[in-house]
């Protein structure tokens, strides 16, 4: 007997019993068969934006078990109530759901025995209540059965604590929050598999260029690190921890793009991890060699000095590299949410990611739209593009 093609007959008839089932029975009872499986990589936990809005950043891997196509047509999330918190139509799945996890494989449809990870976004005004819980509804047409189909899946009990409140890893002004939170896809869908595992290490984490006061990330030739604003720039421990691993003996990259054929554990340049506490870790990536100032083991102080920005590793400009993840390697482990304690948004780049790009390459200032007062923040953490400053 051939197992999937046997399944296949077994689901298609299952199709058609839910579809009259959808008209008679909204919610249906006992084991359905369905010609999916779901499942949310990894809790999603809340955090507050300088947008003024919280956000929930999570994956839900999908899995098409038939050997037909099955194109996702909508996507609904419900809180433990069944209130609607996020819908989305078949365009915008076309956008968030990655064939086989790979950025740049978009797609709204899954071939036979093929799976996806949808990017999931949800937005909620900063006052309303935190949901305990979420599950999703996803619709969608199977051409096995040459018909729709419907079903709940995906349930997961959403993390409640408050992120971590962090003090700042660079100081002065206009640094730029490049590829932050909560919806570029450069961190954010990240995803690798390693050691048999999926993980999104970069799941909030920042790349902090810096502009002068002509919006300009350098001056000069843009091969020379040293006409970047934020070349050398002193990094400071954002919490008390102990570091776990650190590196500093890798030389800078040329500016301008990426580095070809990079070994995997050169991907974070010089860096240094911490270890601080309950469950967290910090990364600071990419220092200028020479510059780091802590091994492992050693003990820091929030606010101490360890190292300096440089263009080491995976990077095409100088920048600093700094996420929080739940684990104390770099790349195999998750990626989790973390607030400042208090920092001042001068400006932001709503033109988008295009225009932030277009300034990195070529020198031409930011097109950047100034918040007149500054926005004060305290507790949330500076949204993509952002422009920032903190004290010297």
């Amino acid at each position: 007997m051939n197992f999937i093609n046997d399944l296949s007959r077994v689901t298609c008839l299952a199709f058609a019993l839910t579809q009259v089932q959808a008209v008679t029975m909204p919610e249906p009872q006992g084991p359905q068969l369905t010609p999916l499986t779901a499942e949310v990589l990894a809790p999603p936990q809340a955090l507050t934006g300088s947008d003024g809005r919280r956000h929930l950043v999570y994956e839900i891997r999908i899995a098409n078990i038939t050997d037909g196509r099955f194109a996702v047509q909508r996507i609904e999330v419900r809180d433990e109530h069944g209130a609607t918190l996020e819908q989305m139509d078949a365009a915008a799945i076309g956008r968030r759901l990655c064939v086989g996890g790979r950025r740049g494989s978009e797609s709204g449809e899954l071939g036979g025995a093929q799976f996806g990870v949808v990017f999931m976004h949800v937005t909620l005004p900063v006052n309303a209540p935190l949901p305990q819980g979420l599950t999703h509804v996803i619709e969608g047409y199977a051409d096995k059965a040459g018909a729709s189909f419907t079903m709940r899946v995906a349930g997961v009990r959403v993390d409640t604590r408050d992120p971590p409140r962090l003090a700042p890893p660079l100081r002065g002004d206009g640094l730029v929050v490049g590829d932050g939170c909560c919806d570029t896809i450069r961190h954010v869908r990240a995803l690798l598999a390693l050691d048999g595992t999926l993980y999104l290490a970069q799941r909030f984490a920042i790349d902090f260029e810096q502009v002068d006061a002509t919006g300009r990330i350098f001056t000069g030739d843009s091969k020379s690190v040293r006409n970047y604003r934020i070349y050398g720039k002193p990094i400071f421990a954002v919490a008390d921890g102990t570091v776990v691993a650190a590196r500093n003996d890798l030389n800078d990259q040329v500016p301008g793009k990426l580095p070809a054929g990079l070994p995997l554990e050169q991907a974070d340049g010089n860096f240094a991890i911490v270890d601080l506490g309950a469950g967290a870790y910090a990364l600071y990536a990419h220092m200028r060699r020479g510059s780091v100032l802590v091994g492992a083991g050693s003990k820091i102080r929030r606010g101490d000095k360890i190292g300096e920005v440089g263009n080491t590793g995976n990077t095409q400009a100088p920048h600093l590299h700094f996420q929080l993840m739940d684990g104390p390697g770099g790349l195999a482990s998750n990626g989790v949410p973390y607030v400042f304690d208090s920092y001042r948004v001068t400006a932001v780049d709503e033109a988008g990611t295009a225009d932030f790009d277009r300034a990195e390459a070529s020198g031409t200032p930011m097109t950047l739209t100034a918040r007149t007062p500054p926005l004060q923040e305290h507790g949330s953490l500076p949204v993509d593009l952002s422009i920032v400053s903190w004290p010297q």
